[in-house]
């Protein structure tokens, strides 16, 4: 039987969605249509938490050691698109000649959030991984993985302010403890969560905040660094670099696709839906033990 050149993926794109041959193909615009239904954070939710109930049905998931991180998120904007917030409406284009991609020189000028936004993506902030590194327009993701398997077990993404991993990782771990009401928690966590608003709520919780200690002002002291717990909980918390990596390199989110908090957020949580996948799905072709 002869084919037309292209039809065999017709076919085959009628079977996968079920698709009758004698109806007529969507329109292409059908699809942006569901893209932007989609892209909304219930859904992203919804779909984040039946992967992890599959996790908790197959016994993968620990109900007591977490750890807790945060990492940058650049966003679909670029240097080239801060404008002051007064001074000037958003849409000016910027010094230094025109076209789609004009040269901008912005060097000796200080630019910070109180100051400017993207005109590309105005919910983006400044931020930075370090010091002596350059700032670029990002969101901040955060994750909580459980210390078993390092499977997600909660997601989201915030605006970059340089305070929001500590307020981020309390509502992480709030939604987890009312999943785990009489389980006894601990979270690890680097530097950054050793403050005494984070310590102090965790410990409402009821949850032991196993945080690097800084070496002036921490927040905890010998009564939670002393037990043996604490040093366990510092050695697996490097786990939740492991999914940062893969949704960063593997995901696509080494830089955003899409602008704005809300769907940046939905894409976030189904990239990690989707590590947890990849995860599930090596978990489960393992071999139980003996």
């Amino acid at each position: 039987m002869s084919v037309r050149r292209g039809q065999p993926h017709n076919l085959l794109l009628r079977w996968f969605v079920g698709l009758p041959l004698d109806e007529a193909v969507w329109h292409p615009t059908t699809f942006t249509k569901n893209r932007d239904r989609l892209l909304n954070s219930e859904i992203a939710e919804a779909f984040f938490a039946a992967i992890r109930g599959q996790a908790a049905a197959h016994k993968l998931l620990s109900r007591e050691h977490f750890s807790l991180d945060g990492t940058l998120v650049e966003a679909a904007a670029s240097l080239k698109s801060l404008r002051p917030i007064k001074g000037g409406k958003d849409d000016d284009p910027p010094p230094g000649g025109g076209g789609r991609n004009p040269r901008v020189d912005f060097h000796g000028e200080r630019r910070c959030n109180d100051t400017h936004r993207s005109s590309t993506d105005p919910e983006a902030r400044l931020a930075r991984k370090g010091r002596g590194k350059e700032a670029r327009l990002c969101y901040a993701g955060h994750l909580l993985v459980e210390n078993r398997h390092g499977l997600i077990v909660e997601a989201t993404l915030t605006a970059a302010d340089g305070r929001a991993e500590p307020s981020a990782g309390l509502r992480l771990l709030a939604r987890q403890r009312r999943r785990a009401r009489r389980a006894r928690m601990s979270v690890g966590a680097d530097k950054g969560y050793d403050s005494a608003d984070f310590v102090a709520g965790a410990r409402a919780l009821r949850i032991t905040p196993h945080v690097a200690a800084k070496s002036r002002g921490s927040a905890i002291d010998r009564r939670t660094t002393r037990h043996a717990g604490y040093a366990v909980s510092q050695r697996r918390r490097k786990l939740v670099e492991e999914p940062y990596g893969w949704m960063k390199v593997i995901g696509g989110l080494a830089k955003l696709r899409h602008r704005g908090q809300a769907k940046a957020a939905a894409i976030f949580t189904f990239t990690a839906a989707a590590y947890n996948l990849v995860r599930l799905r090596r978990l489960l072709a393992e071999p139980a033990p003996s």
